[in-house]
């Protein structure tokens, strides 16, 4: 997922060489900080087609918490992933983003064959995160990324009873049984949050188990929390001040890859103002057509979830955005149908430019930003608001779930 030109992108997709001969072959020293950070203390970089050794996702995952709130060291590739529309006390708006990746770059079993006593820097896995501020009314979109060793107190998991710690320096996600608690730090911009979950969690698929192919192991466990009455603090220009409002949290593992032919993916997390919520994931495919494994859940006002299939939504473009920093083109603005839930949807952008470049740390280019929901249930008119992620516009890529 580390973008490289060149020499560098060869060595990064082979297992073993010299790192002496960095200094004279790469010129990215950025690049080079990265694959120094990754490979010192560990033998080999895996193959996002190479699954020997991991978990897979094959079925149903009968979630239990808190224990799946935790991270699932077997499989290749984790999220914890919060979004969120606040307000300030003056009516001022804001869109948050904060996503922690873990990333194992060996499977846990080989940790059995290091040395004794291994190294306190060696680890079998790195974790990565991600966190943005949309200043909506101030039309500016920053964000910071991170990078850690799952070692020696800069990245990992503590878990304490019924509370389960994820943390990068000094972001973290605090989850117990009632609360979130979000930090993150940078240089332009925080926030100190609490979310507090008013409904109960939602399985996605069958179970929690959501196919992303048309193969079984194609898939990833997958639960929401789609509606957070969310309360705390931004800094922002050196000023701190108080905000509200609804957040969203999802959870998601897997150790499967992209499936070929596929370029990436258009996500939706939507909370309506009736007290329910729609989650839509489109696969796209590289013909320009949607894959039959996209699909979606509605969740009532009671918490009672009904699946979508991908027969069941339509998803129409009516306005694109030309990012002036990566030149990719990506939708603006959608009309979403769901004719048996008898809803009509205009979904628009809070603000254009909320484009994510994380050349720092999983060298994807993606879209992820706030909008605003207009429309109609049943005939009757409905308001709500969300977050849309957009991925492989920018460029292809085969991204892990």
């Amino acid at each position: 997922m580390i973008e490289g030109r060149s020499i560098c992108s060869y060595l990064f997709s082979n297992s073993y060489f010299l790192i002496s001969n960095l200094n004279m072959m790469c010129f990215n020293k950025r690049l080079i900080l990265i694959f120094l950070f990754i490979f010192v203390f560990s033998p080999v970089w895996v193959n996002s087609e190479d699954t020997k050794g991991y978990l897979s996702v094959t079925g149903p995952c009968d979630f239990k918490f808190p224990e799946d709130h935790a991270s699932h060291q077997g499989y290749r590739t984790e999220w914890w992933y919060y979004t969120g529309n606040l307000q300030s006390a003056a009516g001022n708006r804001y869109g948050f983003q904060l996503t922690f990746f873990r990333r194992r770059i060996i499977p846990l079993e080989s940790e059995k064959k290091w040395p004794t006593p291994a190294s306190a820097w060696r680890t079998g896995q790195i974790y990565l995160a991600h966190a943005a501020i949309s200043d909506l009314d101030g039309k500016r979109h920053i964000y910071a990324q991170r990078m850690g060793r799952g070692v020696l107190g800069i990245a990992g998991e503590f878990r304490d009873g019924d509370v389960v710690r994820i943390f990068l320096k000094k972001w973290s996600t605090q989850i117990s049984p009632k609360t979130h608690h979000l930090k993150a730090v940078s240089d332009k911009f925080s926030f100190d949050l609490n979310l507090m979950p008013v409904k109960p969690p939602v399985f996605h698929g069958k179970k929690g188990y959501s196919r992303k192919g048309s193969t079984p192991e194609r898939a990833s466990c997958y639960y929401s929390l789609t509606r957070l009455e969310t309360q705390g603090q931004v800094t922002l220009s050196g000023k701190t001040f108080s905000v509200h409002g609804l957040s969203w949290m999802d959870h998601e593992f897997s150790t499967a890859s992209l499936e070929p032919g596929l370029v990436g993916w258009d996500w939706f997390s939507l909370q309506l103002s009736d007290n329910t919520e729609i989650m839509i994931y489109l696969l796209r495919q590289k013909d320009g057509k949607l894959s039959s494994a996209s699909s979606g859940t509605y969740i009532r006002s009671n918490g009672k979830t009904r699946h979508l299939s991908r027969h069941d939504i339509e998803v129409t473009v009516t306005d694109t955005w030309n990012s002036p920093n990566s030149r990719a083109i990506y939708p603006a603005r959608w009309r979403l149908k769901i004719p048996l839930l008898s809803l009509d949807l205009d979904i628009v952008p809070n603000m254009a430019d909320q484009e994510m470049r994380t050349n720092e740390s999983t060298g994807v280019t993606y879209w992820e930003g706030s909008v605003s929901v207009r429309g109609f249930k049943k005939n009757r008119r409905i308001n709500g608001q969300g977050y849309v992620e957009l991925t492989g516009y920018a460029k292809a890529f085969d991204a892990l779930f």
